[in-house]
């Protein structure tokens, strides 16, 4: 299976093909604030602007500098892991946890995808969510887990909550401004999502994380077992590496602190109707300087040595550079969509495919819909400014309410962003772990297909009702 690179660079070329035969055209916006809306209805050709190679060869130097919060954030985590990795810490307290669940680890599986749940339905909790990778991984392999599952506790712990959004500001609140609607509208139709698909995805990982406990050859990437226990291994005949020191449980608890402050900080309560509580509302820059800060209190806190220190952080981002041009090359992909005009072209197709359909086979067709779109426009912001205001003046005509079609929208999107190689999440969560995309499609594709038909039997009770 070709690398994660070569799999991105593929379909930018693919994209690139597209604009010399997929025709270009435009819709009319309007500009609300910051963001630029598309008029439905106001489709249009425009002269093309096919894409060559030089602008593939430039494509990813352009989401790089679109996605240049995201990357330069998974370095400074990266950098911050290094730091609190040198004193020791880290390896201690896994150590010390996996001797206390004594047994027991399958239960860190249902409790982490829980919270893991409610982040990514809360506040949209998913690029976060990189920090967490290479802190789970040696966690679960010392467990005696493979990297699949822990990197399936995260991937679809979020990743189902982020798909049944149910209060998440930057999804369903982004639709819900743009179609007029409130926050709360379709609300207990997508807890009763996130209720069922969360306790499938719980089952379908408990299920196969226990069988590869049973069986390490059981595993879909048995083949690195050996490789993994080195690459994510604890030292356990390192006694006083495993000693929970003074020093190291202070690391700890500032290590515990910085992600506590992480979490906060990016929850709008504001919108959540939670006034008692100030709103920070960080953003990935803030968040850098979270993770840098954390990293220089963590050396000075144990008296590392400045260039000790230094070396830790550089180190630390070293290790997650490969993460950050994933993420880069990622976004060339829309960036070459954009370019040659082809992105409004394939959202016009589908309005006029869904245009004059009956109410329940709108709903399931606006779903399929989005699948494709989810692909090709991974960011679900992104996605609702440029689908929801043409999208609900149709469902208007088909009596599908506009809090249906954003459950359909995020649905989709979620769904997709839990496989799809124009994820930055998950290229790069995979690139941590070290798992092909091929072993990874092979293990997810049977939860998909689970949640692709049961999202299909939700949206049609909605439709009913």
């Amino acid at each position: 299976m070709p690398s994660a690179y070569t799999i991105l660079f593929s379909i930018i070329l693919v994209m690139m093909a597209l604009t010399w035969l997929v025709p270009a055209g435009q819709y009319d916006y309007t500009q609300s604030g910051d963001v630029a809306q598309p008029i439905a209805g106001t489709y249009h050709r425009v002269e093309r602007n096919a894409q060559g190679i030089f602008d593939v060869i430039l494509a990813s130097f352009h989401g790089f500098y679109e996605a240049v919060e995201i990357a330069l954030f998974i370095l400074m985590v990266g950098g911050f892991l290094g730091v609190v990795m040198k004193t020791g810490a880290i390896n201690a307290g896994i150590a010390n946890v996996i001797r206390l669940l004594n047994g027991r680890e399958k239960y860190m599986i249902p409790i982490l995808m829980t919270l893991f749940g409610l982040g990514g339905t809360s506040f949209g909790m998913w690029e976060e969510t990189m920090a967490f990778y290479p802190l789970l991984l040696p966690v679960f392999v010392a467990a005696g887990y493979d990297s699949i599952t822990a990197v399936s506790v995260v991937l679809l712990g979020a990743g189902v909550g982020t798909l049944c959004s149910t209060v998440n500001p930057f999804a369903t609140g982004i639709a819900s401004g743009f179609a007029g609607i409130s926050l709360g509208d379709g609300l207990f139709l997508r807890l009763a999502m996130l209720v069922v698909l969360e306790g499938v995805a719980i089952f379908y990982v408990m299920r196969y994380a226990e069988k590869v406990r049973a069986n390490p050859q059981a595993s879909i990437v048995a083949n690195q077992y050996e490789e993994n226990r080195k690459r994510f291994a604890i030292n356990w005949d390192d006694q006083e590496g495993m000693e929970l020191t003074r020093k190291r449980k202070l690391a700890l608890t500032i290590f515990a602190f910085t992600f506590i402050i992480m979490i906060y900080s990016v929850i709008p309560f504001d919108e959540l109707g939670i006034s008692f509580l100030p709103t920070l509302g960080w953003y990935f820059t803030e968040l850098s300087g979270l993770f840098l800060v954390a990293g220089i209190i963590v050396g000075l806190a144990v008296h590392m040595k400045e260039q000790e220190l230094i070396e830790g952080f550089v180190q630390g981002a070293a290790d997650l550079l490969g993460v950050a041009f994933i993420i880069a090359i990622s976004r060339g992909i829309t960036v070459i969509m954009n370019s040659g005009f082809i992105t409004d072209t394939i959202l016009n197709w589908g309005e006029q495919a869904l245009a004059g359909a009956h109410s329940i086979l709108f709903i399931i067709l606006t779903y399929l819909l989005y699948l494709p779109l989810s692909f090709l426009i991974p960011s679900s912001s992104g996605l609702a400014t440029l689908s929801i205001p043409i999208m609900v003046p149709l469902g208007e005509f088909t009596n599908i309410s506009s809090a249906l079609i954003i459950t359909a929208f995020q649905s989709a999107s979620g769904l997709v962003n839990l496989l799809t190689p124009t994820s930055a999440v998950v290229m790069g969560g995979l690139a941590v772990a070290h798992i092909p995309y091929d072993r990874w499609l092979k293990y997810v594709l049977g939860f998909v297909s689970i949640v692709l038909v049961t999202t299909i039997i939700f949206l049609t009770i909605g439709a009913l009702l």
